[in-house]
């Protein structure tokens, strides 16, 4: 099999070349081509990418010369459009090191229409769950303690043979084409998070299927790119530049999505109806405004003229979504086919949570007409669904 590993970096070279030794002493027979991005890291990552394009004919970089970090959503796809040059890719983070035999086992599943997710043995940073083995091997390449983890894996690996569940998740092999063919990762995520919960939707939405195969592993280190990076923050300490960065995505996945991400316990993607919903808000606050813009595709408020402007300049720079067109006035003709009447004066916590389940109340129980839920109204034109127009960034809108 031929495969180009996929991996922007960013001030995290020691877990790169790790990583990278991990990949070349368990490549087994296969052609692997390493394609990285070094993200303006200041740490000799593109000193290090240089040399190793020297001494290996199967490693090929690029680098973003700064100064704005372009993030791993945008890396990922010029990687794979512009570098790799095998129809097979895998998604492959600079904190994994790669198990004796994971080649064998992409290659034993993986197909056109098909991904293919290895299975991640990690340090129990995270809660435990059933598409992973917690296992401590460390958190840091120099105290990974490689013989005992390979005598340790191979016994494991025997009973987990053959074994495969159905999720995606990081690192995951596909095949180029699948991936072009929706217009890749969403660089509404960018520089990152919910990148790949957006680009798993669509994938399963178009008709891909997953499989998890258990026989194919990596240990993983866990989140050293922003989450975790020794540089900005230590381990089990989510840095301040991450914790922003994914309310911002998470922010613009409710947008377009119309709910939080959601996957069943194995991590296959849950994607509940998009309706093209309205909220009208009998209220002038912005606090309101900002709690609820993102669960709608427009929102008509009251004292348009006094709060609209103030969010409208804190908010836009986080989105790529027109809130100018988005926030309209409480006056405005309502043309969206689901309106809900809010006022702020009786609004409580459960009817919030109530907005958030609102796709699949209407999916479940939905029918056109105008009724109470909660301490709000709900009117139903019509119940037109809207997730299939988002596979496709090329005719998404």
């Amino acid at each position: 099999m031929k495969i180009s590993f996929i991996q922007p970096s960013r001030n995290n070279l020691k877990y790169l070349k790790w990583a990278y030794d991990g990949i070349r002493k368990n490549q087994g027979n296969h052609e692997v081509e390493i394609c990285v991005a070094d993200d303006f890291s200041s740490d000799g990552t593109w000193e290090w990418c240089q040399e190793r394009m020297q001494e290996d004919s199967h490693f090929k970089a690029i680098r973003n010369e700064g100064p704005t970090r372009l993030g791993h959503t945008i890396l990922y796809d010029r990687l794979i459009n512009e570098v790799a040059t095998h129809d097979i890719a895998i998604i492959y983070h600079a904190d994994m090191y790669l198990a004796p035999g994971a080649l064998d086992a992409i290659e034993k599943y993986i197909q056109p229409r098909k991904i293919v997710s290895l299975t991640r043995i990690e340090p129990p940073l995270h809660p435990p769950g059933p598409e992973k083995i917690l296992r401590n091997f460390g958190t840091e390449p120099e105290d990974f303690p490689e013989e005992s983890f390979l005598e340790w894996f191979a016994k494991e690996q025997v009973r987990l043979m053959n074994k495969t569940t159905e999720g995606i998740f990081a690192p995951w092999a596909f095949y180029r084409k699948d991936f072009q063919k929706i217009g890749g990762h969403d660089p509404l995520y960018a520089p990152q998070s919910k990148e790949d919960s957006d680009i798993f939707n669509r994938f399963m939405l178009d008709g891909v299927s997953f499989i998890q195969t258990w026989e194919g592993c990596v240990y993983h280190m866990t989140c050293r790119g922003s989450r975790y990076n020794p540089t900005i923050t230590t381990v089990g300490k989510e840095s301040d530049e991450w914790l922003k960065q994914n309310e911002r995505s998470t922010r613009n996945f409710i947008r377009k999505w119309g709910h939080f991400v959601q996957h069943d316990p194995l991590m296959k993607p849950v994607i509940a109806p998009k309706y093209n919903i309205g909220i009208i808000l009998d209220a002038g606050r912005v606090n309101l405004l900002t709690l609820l813009e993102p669960w709608c595709d427009t929102i008509y408020i009251k004292d348009y003229n006094l709060i609209a402007s103030e969010y409208i300049t804190k908010e836009q720079p986080n989105t790529s979504y027109d809130l100018s067109e988005r926030i309209r006035p409480y006056d405005n003709e309502k043309n969206c086919e689901i309106l809900l009447e809010v006022d702020g004066d009786v609004f409580m916590n459960e009817d919030f949570q109530i907005i958030q389940q609102l796709p699949q109340i209407i999916k479940q129980y939905g029918e056109p007409g105008r009724f109470q839920l909660g301490n709000m109204v709900v009117e139903i034109v019509q119940m037109n669904e809207y997730q299939n127009s988002l596979i496709n960034l090329k005719t998404n809108g």
